[in-house]
């Protein structure tokens, strides 16, 4: 069986193709270059680039693939959460699909597609552990089954990937944010700073990084001009809070975790902020401490793609749930929806 997956919710425009013995046909992906001038994701400008570029991008996702759309079992999308603009075009692409070649549509939750990466590259088996930062998402959650989804903690203000690109702005080191902190980090001194860890210590799962990131600020505009061995300092100390305080919430999580499910024993972390190797480390350590196994997927895989659609869509499709063609696209889609906040 063959799945095509089209994923254009922030400012990557992409597809892939995968068949239900995991492998990865093809992953075509096209990075906006527009936003870099403005320091960050301008909506109205990936919408467009959307549209401009997702018929070619498919197009070549299903060549690529050695295959026809003929040849294709169902099409998914990243329906949401998102920027609702580029969410709209990715999603019309693949009920236009769908319709013309008579076969199933699925939407996809984009925050699902990350959830189940490391599941198309390893042998996971429910339930498992994760930690998901995408964007403007940080949590951590128990993953019971496909579409099943426990929030055990989650970010009370800004997402670690919000924080790395606000910082890295700071500091003058470009967009997107995360690589340019973490190239800046590995020459670094990450105890020059003194910079706080807000929820290291409190109970419960919840995260923060507001306030590390105003301390940052604080710190910049108190210290006058910033060489580049103090933005090397300052990017390495600031990953190393961060990284201290993800561990920090995860050692509460693993035990919330071990009550809730006995049996559990992988910890796996997906999404953007998860290519950064210093937190793989450290996380790798964590789980072994633990008693658990550690899971991350290729970098690759890491930021937003089509194969993470294609394999959410996949496993979807291999559990008989699809959708119908007046799916409306949504801007908020919680992976728990009992979750209070």
């Amino acid at each position: 069986m063959f799945v095509l997956g089209i994923e254009s919710s922030c400012d990557e425009t992409a597809a892939a193709v995968v068949t239900e013995r995991k492998e990865l046909l093809s992953n075509v992906v096209f990075s906006q270059q527009e936003h870099k001038a403005f320091g960050g994701v301008v909506p109205e400008i990936a919408a467009r680039a959307h549209l401009q570029r997702v018929d070619d991008i498919v197009e070549t996702a299903v060549k690529n693939a050695g295959i026809g759309f003929s040849d294709l079992s169902a099409v998914a999308a990243a329906g949401g959460p998102g920027l609702i603009g580029g969410v709209i075009v990715g999603v019309m692409t693949a009920k236009a699909i769908a319709a013309v070649h008579d076969i199933p549509f699925i939407a996809v939750n984009h925050l699902e597609g990350h959830a189940l990466t490391a599941r198309l590259t390893a042998d996971i088996s429910f339930p498992y552990l994760l930690f998901l930062t995408s964007g403007g998402h940080c949590q951590i959650l128990a993953v019971e089954n496909v579409g099943k989804y426990k929030r055990l903690g989650a970010t009370i203000d800004d997402a670690a990937g919000e924080a790395f690109d606000k910082v890295a702005k700071m500091l003058g080191l470009g967009y997107p944010g995360g690589p340019m902190i973490e190239r800046y980090a590995e020459t670094g001194d990450d105890k020059r700073f003194d910079l706080p860890r807000p929820m290291v210590g409190k109970e419960g799962c919840d995260l923060s990084f507001s306030g590390l990131k105003t301390a940052v600020r604080r710190l910049i505009e108190t210290s006058g001009t910033f060489s580049e061995k103090d933005k090397a300092d300052m990017a390495a100390c600031f990953q190393r809070a961060v990284s201290d305080e993800i561990v920090s919430r995860l050692k509460n999580g693993i035990k919330m975790f071990k009550k809730l499910y006995p049996d559990g024993k992988n910890l796996v972390v997906g999404g953007g902020v998860a290519a950064n190797m210093a937190l793989r480390r450290d996380l790798m350590a964590l789980a072994e401490k633990n008693g658990m196994t550690f899971f991350a997927p290729p970098v690759r895989l890491c930021t937003d793609n089509g194969a993470m659609i294609a394999w959410a869509g996949m496993e979807r499709f291999l559990k008989g749930s699809v959708d119908s063609l007046d799916f409306a696209p949504r801007p908020r889609w919680p992976l728990d929806p009992s979750a209070k906040r």
